[in-house]
């Protein structure tokens, strides 16, 4: 049964008076968010096979710079001159996620049931991490929890994308909560039955072991991103499309199976191989797409 994912979609998109009063985005001719965000959401539809049905619940625009940790916020000119000539950006890059979460009535939100989680989209060097988990009980999503803000109801996630970037860096980023996620899932399982573990092999740290790989290595990669490597490897990823049935042959392999090194096309290939199947194996559910897109279902 497809799952719905009620989303809180924050666009921060500031307004420059040094550049007559135009939005970030349309100063930089950056990309459309409401198309990344469409396309986005019908890629993970479709990855998991129909079961993830993300929906923007409310739209936020904003129109200023975030507040950093250190009290700092970008003026229109400064950031512009940053990009424009070189010279760097503000450090430390990290956003204060308190007044973040305050300033939009997150936790209200959250407790409400009006979201489930929080999408951002900004620019770079907007100070925000991928993804990032808060609770009382939150643990790693590829980033520190925050875990002091106990009077939310329930884990949740603030995703954060950049509108300079593509879909599939958006994928990526998701990928990276997908990892995480799952980590925390298989954690207290010996290697022998840690089928996450398996999952992510590659031919670099597995020798003639390879299965899917990580979203950075692809079974043949010799490096991150390396997903347009024509090097033929054995890999067993097909087994993971008959989960939790792992007993087929191993074949030969390389970048044709994902795209030619086209980063979109990769991170779906990898999400499709991802279980999704009915029962449970060791406690857990053969259906991984379940805790990527309810952490409060990890234990």
């Amino acid at each position: 049964m497809p799952v719905n994912i009620k989303i809180l979609l924050i666009l921060m998109d500031p307004v420059l008076p040094s550049e007559g009063g135009a939005r970030l985005r349309q100063a930089m001719h950056w990309n459309d968010p409401d198309r990344l965000v469409d396309g986005f959401i019908t890629d993970l539809h479709s990855a998991s096979y129909g079961y993830v049905n993300y929906q923007i619940a409310e739209r936020i625009v904003v129109d200023d710079f975030p507040l950093f940790q250190d009290g700092f916020r970008y003026t229109s000119e400064e950031y512009m001159r940053g990009w424009r000539k070189h010279l760097g950006f503000h450090q430390p890059d990290k956003v204060s996620y308190e007044k973040f979460i305050h300033e939009h009535n997150l936790i209200e939100r959250i407790n409400r049931g009006t979201a489930d989680e929080v999408w951002m989209i900004g620019f770079p060097w907007g100070g925000f991490y991928e993804s990032r988990m808060v609770g009382g009980d939150a643990f790693w999503c590829n980033s520190p929890p925050l875990t002091h803000l106990t009077q939310v109801s329930r884990r949740f996630v603030i995703m954060a994308f950049n509108y300079e970037r593509g879909i599939g860096e958006m994928l990526e980023s998701y990928g990276h909560r997908a990892e995480s996620i799952l980590s925390q899932v298989f954690q207290d399982l010996p290697d022998a039955k840690n089928l996450w573990k398996r999952f992510v092999r590659y031919e670099k740290t597995h020798p003639g072991q390879a299965e899917v790989g990580n979203i950075h290595f692809a079974p043949n990669s010799d490096r991150d991103y390396d997903w347009g490597n024509t090097r033929k490897v054995l890999s067993n990823h097909q087994s993971w499309d008959q989960f939790p049935d792992l007993k087929f042959e191993p074949r030969l392999v390389d970048s044709s199976e994902w795209g030619n090194g086209d980063t979109r096309a990769h991170h779906l290939w990898w999400f499709r191989h991802l279980p999704h199947s009915s029962g449970e194996t060791d406690g857990i559910s053969n259906h991984w797409w379940e805790y990527i897109v309810n952490p409060n279902l990890v234990r």
